[in-house]
């Protein structure tokens, strides 16, 4: 497990919690001076949700405190957050099919309204996962029945229109928005679906997983950098992490876990990767655009690591318990949140 030496200098606060963390995210900023964190927390005790909006403090050691919360009425499985036309916003779906959208107020983060769409109306079952335009004006949901919708966003409701219905044939578990025209799904057998809403009836271009000859996966999550977006990132079963690169689609990038023929490449985590995101690097112009930008990603077996193309990764948390989200500050990189299945939050400063 390679460590770099600047890595060395990590800086990481462990904060106890009282419920189990679902997911996590930072909150577009309000101001230049506060920071605040978004968590999908479920109460095994109570069989409760809730979303959860924390001010961090920048004390030594660092602390949240509870600024506002909204009841769910059932478990979240998905959470994503938005810049917003003219103030942050909050999607959250939940394995009762419902999906609801949070707005914020501009001045201290507090939650001040919510709109809905009920169970059963988007999806037969659990939204396996959301993902919202940055502008906040539409959410794309989507979930194992095959059903594929996006949902416009209004001050006074949600409207809403079925892109696909498969009926199960085809089933989806993770989303990211590329423009605010395409989008792309994953699912079953490593499988994505790359989507333009410019062209209706079906997904515009497909890949399916039959590089690993003798492996079944799932995709769990999917990113696309804002400056290259015909370059797709996915993370899920067997610690695997690969690119889908659409201008050349007919092999995948392997960045980690399980490659061509079953053999493994460079790989830190064994087990589901549950989330990848790019590490934003201020250095993007100065890398090729043939090789695939730096990606972090958290395991079930407890790992969160840096991967880069062609590189040794590098291990930045390993702990005796999954990791099963993180999220990294996209104004300020260096720092990074992450829940652990162990009811506790970390807080990480890179160097």
């Amino acid at each position: 497990m390679a460590v770099s030496g600047a890595e060395q200098t990590l800086k990481v606060h462990r904060l106890p919690q009282s419920k189990y963390i679902d997911a996590l995210r930072w909150l577009p900023p309000i101001s230049a001076f506060d920071r605040f964190v978004v968590l999908a927390v479920f109460d095994s005790d109570s069989d409760a949700s809730s979303v959860d909006i924390h001010a961090l403090n920048r004390s030594n050691p660092p602390n949240l405190t509870l600024q506002s919360s909204w009841s769910s009425p059932s478990r979240i499985s998905s959470l994503r957050v938005s810049h917003g036309l003219h103030k942050p916003l909050l999607a959250a779906s939940t394995f009762a099919g419902s999906l609801h959208v949070l707005f914020t107020d501009s001045v201290d983060a507090s939650l001040e309204l919510e709109i809905s769409a009920p169970e059963k109306s988007l999806h037969v079952g659990p939204i396996s996962c959301i993902d919202l335009q940055q502008s906040g004006s539409e959410c794309v949901t989507v979930g194992e029945d095959g059903r594929v919708n996006l949902v416009s966003i209004g001050g006074s409701g949600l409207n809403y229109r079925r892109v696909s219905d498969s009926k199960g044939l085809v089933s989806y578990t993770a989303a990211k928005w590329a423009s605010p025209t395409e989008f792309v799904t994953g699912g079953l057998g490593f499988s994505l679906q790359w989507w333009d809403q410019r062209k209706p009836g079906g997904p515009v271009s497909q890949f399916k997983g039959d590089w690993s000859q003798g492996t079944t996966g799932i995709v769990h999550s999917i990113d696309i950098h804002p400056s290259r977006k015909h370059t797709c990132l996915a993370g899920g079963s067997s610690g695997t992490v690969f690119a889908w690169d659409i201008r050349w689609q007919q092999q995948p990038i392997i960045l980690s876990g399980v490659a061509a023929g079953g053999a493994m490449a460079n790989s830190l985590a064994e087990s589901e990767v549950w989330e990848v995101q790019y590490t934003h690097s201020a250095n993007v112009g100065n890398i090729s655009s043939s090789r695939i930008l730096p990606v972090m990603i958290c395991s079930e077996d407890g790992i969160l690591a840096v991967v880069e193309q062609g590189e040794e990764p590098i291990e930045l948390l390993a702990e005796p318990c999954a990791i099963n989200s993180f999220d990294i500050d996209q104004q300020n990189p260096s720092d990074v949140i992450c829940s652990l299945e162990w009811e506790s939050i970390a807080i990480l400063t890179r160097p």
